[in-house]
């Protein structure tokens, strides 16, 4: 793996959806970077410092959400005199995000007031009034053709269904939630995956023309809903919990088929590997080192031959046998939003495996094999985890703890990457479109690694 020197970053870095750029935030500045050469194509300077970072799909273009001012100002790679500038006055922005078809920016206004959609190729606008919610609640199809968007009024849910060619509302219809969290259609764009708060345990699917096709509800007492996610696929919806389990759905019956407990101690029988992030001291071999009388008689009472040493460290995982016990974190009873259940899940792309953190046991990622419905491993890190991805061309996962090492695993094991720059913790990851390429943030840098293609195996394909 080899790594670019580190790049000065305040604020949203990230790649464009064909992988030639990246974007950085730098105060009042966009910077666009050239993914090989690391050039800057091109510059930009807003009126105050960017907040948000968003490429459109064509990444032709880019908005930058100056939220403080509040203001939305827009600008194109292939024209550099080509500018956009949105503000909504007194309404203020809370959030900004591009339309599937690159050509509208979508914005909602301070308090959830409406939501507006503009136009780049006119001057036409058009409302919708009471969104739900300012960054969620609002999801496309994977086609583009249609929005769904969630809105509240009389004290009642209702999504509205919006042509993104017209923007005119195709229909709407009331859902069944008493504080409706967030929204995603189906990766077939054949339903609607719609989840209450926490407060409630409530997951409905509905078909785009407003008919329930299940509802869906583990349990009653207690916190529910904490995470959703469909798998690429389709097929599978899983479900993560505040009781700190994940449960998988099925797409024909939407019932469940798994259920994946996270429990601090994991005991055998289990299959899985677990591998546990340790520090190996760096041993001098001194056997052929020779020191002049000189040097001794200058050094006399202080014998600490490779005393510089003592403080260097391998980092490395060690295979553990179960049972093991995994450190636990109780959350305070008397705090709201307790630091439990399923925070953090994702599919890998052939949707075989999926990765989960139980917010209790931070320093724990847990993947499970849905193929076989087990787990396949437990990554036991000695920090806790800050974020984790996976390769979007393979079953490849990378995750980062806040200290200088990567951390990755595949199906055929486990490792650690040293990253060379002095003094850059990794805060942040992500990947670019094809795999080849990690962006890598620190507190005010950033850097990127080339990473080597996997080896095409049948031990990865997903036909097998």
């Amino acid at each position: 793996m080899e790594f670019t020197e580190a790049y000065k970053q305040t604020g949203p870095c990230c790649f464009s959806p064909n992988s030639r750029y990246i974007a950085v935030a730098v105060d009042y500045r966009l910077v666009i970077r050239d993914t090989l050469s690391f050039k800057v194509v091109q510059l930009f300077s807003c009126l105050d410092k960017i907040s948000h970072v968003e490429w459109a799909n064509d990444s032709e273009y880019i908005l930058c959400g100056l939220y403080k001012r509040p203001m939305i100002q827009a600008w194109s790679l292939t024209q550099p005199e080509w500018t956009c500038k949105i503000d909504e006055g007194p309404a203020g922005i809370a959030y900004a995000r591009w339309s599937p078809d690159s050509r509208h920016i979508l914005t909602t206004s301070d308090f959830q007031l409406r939501l507006t959609v503009w136009s780049l190729l006119n001057t036409a606008c058009v409302h919708v009034q009471g969104p739900k919610h300012g960054s969620k609640g609002v999801s496309f199809t994977r086609d583009g053709k249609f929005a769904a968007i969630c809105t509240r009024r009389d004290c009642k849910d209702y999504v509205n269904l919006l042509s993104c060619h017209t923007w005119e509302i195709m229909g709407a219809f009331a859902v069944d939630t008493l504080d409706l969290a967030d929204i995603e259609w189906s990766p077939d764009d054949s339903a609607i995956v719609i989840w209450d708060s926490p407060l409630e345990y409530k997951v409905l699917i509905y078909s785009p023309d407003g008919r329930c096709l299940s509802k869906y509800q583990a349990y009653e007492s207690g916190l529910g809903v904490k995470s959703v996610s469909w798998s690429p696929c389709g097929q599978y919806l899983a479900v993560g919990s505040y009781d700190q389990m994940l449960r998988v759905l099925n797409h024909l019956t939407w019932k469940t088929f798994a259920e994946f407990m996270h429990l601090s101690t994991v005991r055998g029988p289990c299959c899985a590997a677990v591998f546990k992030e340790v520090d190996e001291p760096l041993h001098l071999n001194m056997s052929e080192l020779c020191l002049s009388d000189e040097f001794l008689q200058g050094n006399s009472g202080k014998r600490k031959y490779g005393v510089s040493h003592k403080g260097h460290f391998r980092v490395m995982y060690e295979v553990t046998e179960v049972p093991i016990s995994l450190p636990f974190q109780k959350p305070p009873a008397d705090k709201p939003n307790p630091k439990q259940g399923i925070g953090l899940m994702s599919w890998s792309k052939d949707s075989r495996y999926i990765y989960t953190r139980n917010d209790s046991m931070p320093t724990a990622l847990w993947i499970w094999d849905i193929r076989h419905l087990e787990l396949a491993a437990i990554l036991v890190q000695k920090d806790p985890i800050r974020a984790a991805a996976w390769d979007p061309t393979c079953p490849r996962l990378v995750l980062c703890t806040g200290s200088s090492h990567l951390y990755m695993w595949t199906p055929s094991g486990a490792y650690c990457v040293s990253n060379p720059l002095p003094q850059f913790n990794i805060n942040d990851l992500k990947w670019n479109s094809d795999g080849s390429c990690l962006l890598l943030k620190d507190k005010d840098s950033f850097c990127c690694a080339a990473v080597s293609l996997m080896p095409e195996s049948s031990e990865y394909s997903s036909d097998d």
